[in-house]
């Protein structure tokens, strides 16, 4: 099974812009479309996490080729064992710093009954379990059937079980009434005083349509391979996506915290057709500039992922009694060189460009770490 760079190279795209959109410097209020829409709408920031579910499902194709000359036990122990790994590695970083100094100058343990449960990691653990255990019983026909019943799932799930008439508002959603019944209030997000994961169980379901979109859109790449037909059939399914999203979104509002159906066909039909203009500039026009800098990032995705969290953190740190580490650097030198929200942004580049630098030694030591 022949394996295209265009895959490889959009997954270290969407890494690095996930790293870059997490890490903003602080000191000035950053671009609009490097932060999360305030509630219904859709930034570059919102196409991010659904980009790495598609991914995913690119990755899939590949793996769902072994699997098939693989006894079914050996197969359903390699799907359970990522899922848990992912989720448990996810787990860590939402509890991860497990201790602090507080003020009085004692060490504070974060205690397990506050932790919470569902985060980025997580979702992507179970989107993923879901998802390749359709695909390897479905066949396209039917994964695609699947797809659309999810969706609309979801959407009757929203419509008919929230608050009249504020169905998609913060409170009134039934995706929040699940996650506090069955995960509870102390292992849930809160932004702005108010209870709500956009992570959360719920919404993970039309978030596995992400990833079969992703698998789907793979399958049709690896089958057609380069030619001129398959770009042309890419790009017209990705519009195509598009448009029903935006017909979709005038009656169920694109909603990255909701993960609203409408906000998949959108961002799936988005990621098709930067997958269709990549595979035209990489497999045809043989297009070099920047393809060694983003598949270090998709070399070891989830360990960089997992690094710039850490990192992150890190930066969070006190460096005295009243300043944060990310604070002072953006108060001395980023917002010295380019002051407000371009400062902002230099600061995540360098941030960014930190992260790459451990997948890049990582590369040269032929280093690569797949859960």
């Amino acid at each position: 099974m022949q394996r295209f760079i265009t895959l490889d190279v959009f997954r270290g795209i969407t890494v690095c812009l996930m790293i870059i959109v997490n890490t903003q410097g602080s000191g000035a209020v950053p671009f609009a479309q490097m932060m999360h829409a305030e509630w219904n709408g859709c930034t570059l920031t919102d196409l991010v996490f659904p980009s790495f579910l598609f991914a995913v499902g690119n990755a899939m194709v590949f793996a769902n080729k072994k699997f098939q000359a693989m006894p079914a036990k050996s197969v359903w122990y390699k799907i359970i064992k990522r899922t848990i790994l992912i989720f448990i590695v996810g787990y860590l970083l939402t509890w991860y710093p497990f201790a602090g100094w507080n003020g009085e100058g004692k060490i504070w343990w974060k205690p397990f009954a506050e932790t919470r449960i569902m985060a980025v990691l997580q979702r992507i653990a179970l989107c993923y379990f879901f998802a390749a255990v359709i695909v390897r019983y479905a066949s396209l026909k039917k994964i695609i059937a699947i797809a659309v019943i999810l969706l609309l799932l979801y959407w009757a799930l929203l419509y008919f079980f929230g608050d009249t008439g504020a169905q998609y508002t913060t409170e009134g959603n039934v995706v929040r009434k699940f996650d506090m019944l069955i995960i509870g209030e102390l292992h849930m997000y809160k932004e702005k005083g108010i209870v709500f994961d956009p992570e959360g169980l719920l919404n993970t379901i039309p978030a596995i349509v992400n990833v079969l979109i992703g698998y789907i859109t793979g399958a049709f790449i690896v089958r057609e391979g380069a030619t001129y037909k398959c770009i042309t059939k890419l790009l017209i399914a990705g519009l195509l996506l598009v448009f029903a999203g935006l017909c979709w979104n005038t009656i169920f509002p694109f909603n990255k915290k909701l993960w609203t159906s409408s906000y998949v066909c959108y961002t799936s039909g988005i990621n098709i057709i930067v997958i269709g203009l990549l595979f035209y500039l990489l497999e045809f026009r043989h297009w070099k500039t920047g393809v060694y800098f983003f598949t270090v990032f998709g070399k070891n995705p989830l360990v960089i992922y997992v690094l710039s969290n850490l990192l992150g953190v890190f930066f969070l740190l006190y460096i005295s009694k009243d300043v944060v580490l990310i604070d002072w650097l953006n108060e001395k030198i980023f917002q010295v060189i380019a002051p407000g929200a371009l400062g902002c942004l230099l600061f995540s580049l360098c941030f960014t460009f930190i992260c790459w630098l451990a997948g890049w030694w990582m590369d040269k030591k032929k280093i690569y770490i797949r859960l």
